[in-house]
């Protein structure tokens, strides 16, 4: 009867142990999207502009106006003539017609502006990685690289979700780590502490 009583406990221990962690799993793979909706989303949506972002504007024509500026940080460039022009959360054709605009009354007739960013703000890792900190960006960058710039996963890591958050947003989403994963600027990467 003893030998009953003790089979049927570690019977019940084991099953509520089974269940804590399909709870604990199944937490995270709801907040896990499909990987290829993920993906689709990360790369639709155009760049935006945000502080620490250094800028190269070509006023074609007027070398005085033109040069290397960096979005600051009440989110503006300060050009010669205009002041100061807002360029946080817009794109760079966005800032073109913006300055050209500016630079037209009055100033300039028909300006022809160009702009591309020549130095991303940096991307963050944090976590289960070997050197959490501050990392530049370079286009195309993957969790993977971010991962292995980062000195690689330390033994503990989840090497199955990653944690990101976006410069311009409130929320952490959970999302599949592989290769399609990709990182934009300013991002916040945390990569979680297994279970098992």
């Amino acid at each position: 009867m003893l030998l009953l009583r003790s089979i049927s406990l570690m019977v019940t221990a084991a099953m509520f142990m089974f269940a804590t962690a399909c709870q604990s799993t199944g937490s995270v793979s709801r907040q896990v999207a499909d990987p290829a909706i993920s993906a689709a989303a990360q790369t639709n949506t155009a760049y935006t502009l945000g502080t620490g972002d250094k800028l190269r504007i070509n006023v074609f024509g007027q070398p005085e106006l033109s040069g290397e500026f960096v979005v600051d940080g009440t989110g503006a460039i300060s050009l010669p003539l205009i002041g100061q022009v807002e360029a946080v959360g817009i794109s760079t054709q966005e800032l073109e017609t913006k300055i050209a605009t500016n630079l037209s009354s009055g100033f300039l007739l028909d300006p022809k502006v160009s702009a591309e960013v020549i130095n991303y703000r940096p991307f963050y890792i944090l976590g289960e990685v070997g050197r959490p900190g501050e990392y530049p960006f370079n286009s195309g960058l993957t969790v993977l690289n971010a991962v292995a710039a980062a000195g690689g996963f330390t033994y503990r890591a989840n090497k199955k979700v990653v944690f990101i958050k976006s410069a311009d947003g409130n929320e952490e989403a959970a999302l599949k780590l592989d290769t399609n994963t990709v990182v934009r600027p300013g991002d916040t990467l945390r990569i979680g502490e297994r279970i098992f």
